[in-house]
């Protein structure tokens, strides 16, 4: 009977695992889960996909690990899986309360078969990079204006040019085994309000506007170009104009 690596417990000899690792911005960490599926012509299925999916990262604020090194096949209650996929959360953290974060998605998929066009290679030392590009955006929320911040990440080429869609790397599973699959995510300078109509670009920034007053929550400007209220910083200080907080006067 041929030997069939790990679904079947022996060995070929060659590596059944590939190595994820991150190249992210400061106070940026990444979770993950490995997803695995029935391989291929297998008929059985695990009851209630119970430990299909593979944590990495759980408590990324405390135990976190760049490096991750990804089994490509498991056996789970006697059926034979394969990765399909490797998700990820990008996580990027703007202030120091435990909830001042905000996160992303990204993932690594992993097929028998990628179409030409799609398929990410690897360089001569067995490592391939995908790219993406993260942004800030701040909005108010609460009768007091609290400032929170939203973080969305795009896909992008290695020239920085973005898509629509999250970052994403496709492979082949026989292009995976012994190789190292990186993440290069860069970050913004500027930021942006979340919602338009909301806040005025300013010299120095930019000004919140006030609406109805501080019970309107939406605060919608509406070409009320005059009318602006402060804010709070996730620290707690009072401010008039992000993100300098206070206006300079000459």
């Amino acid at each position: 009977m041929a030997c069939m690596g790990i679904l079947t417990g022996c060995s070929t000899g060659k590596s059944e695992t590939f190595t994820f690792t991150a190249d992210l911005p400061p106070n940026f960490y990444y979770h993950a889960d490995a997803v695995y599926v029935p391989a291929k012509g297998e008929t059985c299925t695990v009851p209630g996909n119970k430990n299909t999916w593979v944590e990495y990262n759980r408590h990324w604020r405390k135990d976190y690990k760049n490096e991750s090194t990804i089994a490509l096949y498991r056996t789970v209650s006697g059926c034979p899986l394969v990765i399909s996929s490797f998700r990820l959360k990008i996580y990027g953290i703007y202030g120091e309360d435990r909830d001042d974060y905000s996160g992303d998605n990204a993932i690594v998929v992993a097929r028998e078969v990628i179409p030409t066009e799609f398929k990410k290679e690897f360089t001569p030392e067995g490592v391939s990079a995908f790219y993406g590009r993260c942004k800030w955006y701040f909005r108010t929320i609460g009768k007091t204006r609290v400032l929170r911040k939203l973080l969305m990440c795009k896909d992008a080429d290695a020239n920085g040019k973005l898509t629509l869609y999250n970052p994403w790397a496709p492979y082949t599973l026989n292009q995976l085994p012994g190789k190292t699959v990186r993440i290069k995510i860069t970050l913004d300078h500027e930021e942006e309000p979340y919602m338009g109509n909301t806040w005025v670009k300013v010299p120095n920034g930019w000004k919140r506007c006030m609406g109805e007053g501080y019970e309107d929550q939406s605060a919608y400007c509406n070409n009320n170009h005059k009318d602006f209220s402060g804010y709070i910083m996730p620290d707690g200080k009072k401010c008039t104009i992000y993100p300098g907080c206070t206006e300079k006067k000459d």
